[in-house]
């Protein structure tokens, strides 16, 4: 549980749903979701917000809410491919976004916590030290408040410092809770623990759902981090898991800036008051998803890091999320590709959620109420980008073929299902049948299809999730098979295996 899901109750709606025909159908809960909706509905639409768990569930509330002008794919990696004009426009959109956050904040009195910041970016090494200079070269020609420093607040060795000023942070929940008020305020409507199962055809799209039957709207927009179902967009964005704590110091000092090392993957760093109490927050250890055997072993090395430069007391929280990253590194918002001029997405964020998210409910917003957006030709889904990212989808795409036909987690040797550990989970076969294995706390055995019924790629298990996720495009279950992320839609099949637990077929 991250240090935010800890510190709120459960959202509460106030608007219940009753029409089944909406101007806007939006799918996520998340900052995307909520920020789209604000927008729309206080444009005059009729929105409804379909969450298939909770506000405050999915990757907004993993996030460590940094809010930035400057992104992970750097402007000097922007403008080689796609042009300076358009990085200027990325600045120009990321300068709004953080406005637009601002603006909310203040229009809705939400307490959030929101702290403006300074940004530093540090090298480590001669390599580093030449992309921090073509770095800070390319965002000052840009415009950008960037310059070299020597006032490093964070205790750890550097070689060359950037500062990065009017950053920003934020309670990411509480600000969502607030967009979520705000939204019911206006008419909007929350329908929670409902998920979109399928998506009909026609001028009137027909939504269907888990919970609410069939509702018409006549525009979709997916704000589910990544779109379910199976799309172009799965083999453009590679799923990634990053790992986080949060730490009470010995000596109280806590640092008043935004940090982040150039290593790959980086380390990150912000400090937070939650309750009273201030923490520092460090991630990093990034990973594909599935691609790591020992998740625990990922915070092992993130704490071990961090204690070789802080003075811990305790790390009282720990928690993982996931992002996508796109192939040409700038995110898809727009239309979905072959699904028609009325169904929207917005995915590939990246380490960029908070900024990327609230850029996307302009866009989104614009192209349904005013028919265009200044960016929306920037971040188009279906724009094929090779000299960019052809490399990298190249890449993504053999990864995901690799999963497709050869499971990367090889049936185990079993004698007996019994004799598995309490926590330990496996990939087995039984009569020419491969079951996901996991053998809870209790002694109790779960035991599911291993192959995601995304794209029947073999899932692995997460030891600190606890819980199956898919290596190919980032699907993720309980384990009992629930669908706990997109872009797989249902379940995974429950196998009954309770007589067979010792047969020999086990292999």
């Amino acid at each position: 549980m991250s240090i935010w899901q800890g510190t709120i109750a459960d959202y509460i709606t106030m608007n219940n749903l009753q029409d089944k025909e909406y101007d806007v159908v939006i799918v996520g809960a998340g900052i995307t979701g909520l920020t789209t909706a604000v927008q729309l509905q206080n444009s005059g639409l009729s929105c409804l917000i379909i969450e298939a768990n909770t506000i405050g569930f999915g990757t907004t509330s993993g996030t460590t809410a940094h809010l930035n002008t400057f992104f992970d794919t750097t402007y000097q990696q922007v403008i080689k491919s796609f042009g300076e004009k358009n990085a200027k426009l990325l600045v120009k959109g990321a300068k709004a976004s953080m406005a637009l956050i601002k603006q909310n904040i203040d229009t809705y009195k939400i307490d959030c916590d929101y702290e403006v910041k300074e940004g530093f970016l540090f090298s480590l090494n001669e390599k580093q030290n030449k992309e921090l200079e073509e770095i800070v070269g390319s965002a000052k020609r840009l415009g950008l408040p960037i310059a070299f420093s020597d006032n490093m607040p964070f205790p750890i060795p550097y070689l060359k410092l950037a500062c990065i000023k009017k950053q920003a942070q934020f309670d990411p929940v509480q600000y969502i809770i607030g967009l979520a008020k705000a939204f019911e305020e206006a008419g909007g409507v929350i329908v929670q623990n409902s998920r979109v199962t399928d998506l009909g055809e026609g001028e009137n799209l027909q939504v269907f759902t888990s919970a609410n039957g069939m509702i018409k709207a006549k525009n979709i927009i997916y704000a589910t981090h990544i779109p379910p179902g199976k799309n172009l967009l799965h083999f453009r964005c590679a799923p990634y898991r990053s790992y986080v704590v949060g730490v009470k110091l010995k000596d109280n000092a806590y640092p008043h800036a935004l940090g982040y090392d150039m290593n790959d993957p980086y380390h990150y760093y912000r400090t937070q008051f939650i309750n009273g109490e201030k923490y520092l927050i460090a991630g990093g250890e990034d990973h594909k998803t599935g691609h790591e055997e020992n998740t625990q072993a990922c915070f092992r090395r993130l704490e071990s890091y961090v204690k070789s430069y802080f003075p811990v007391d305790r790390i009282a929280f720990r928690w993982s999320s996931q992002y996508y990253e796109p192939v040409d590194g700038l995110p898809y918002i727009g239309n979905l590709p072959s699904n028609g001029k009325n169904v929207y997405v917005a995915t590939g964020f990246g380490g960029n959620g908070m900024t990327y998210g609230t850029l996307s409910a302009m866009i989104l917003s614009d192209m349904i109420t005013k028919g265009k957006s200044i960016y929306q030709d920037l971040f188009d889904p279906n724009r094929i980008k090779l000299a960019a990212g052809f490399f990298n989808f190249i890449q993504e795409g053999v990864d995901v073929a690799t999963e497709l036909v050869s499971s990367l987690f090889p049936a185990h040797k079993l004698d007996e299902l019994s004799g598995m550990a309490p926590g330990e989970a496996k990939v087995v076969r039984y009569h020419g049948h491969v079951a996901a294995i996991y053998k809870d706390e209790a002694h109790q055995i779960h035991a599911i299809d291993s192959k995601c019924t995304h794209m029947n790629c073999t899932i692995a298990w997460n030891t600190v999730e606890k819980s199956w996720d898919c290596p190919c495009h980032g699907s993720r279950f309980t384990c009992d098979g629930v669908v706990l992320n997109a872009p797989a839609q249902k379940d995974l099949e429950i196998v009954n295996i309770e007589e067979q637990i010792n047969a020999p077929a086990y292999k």
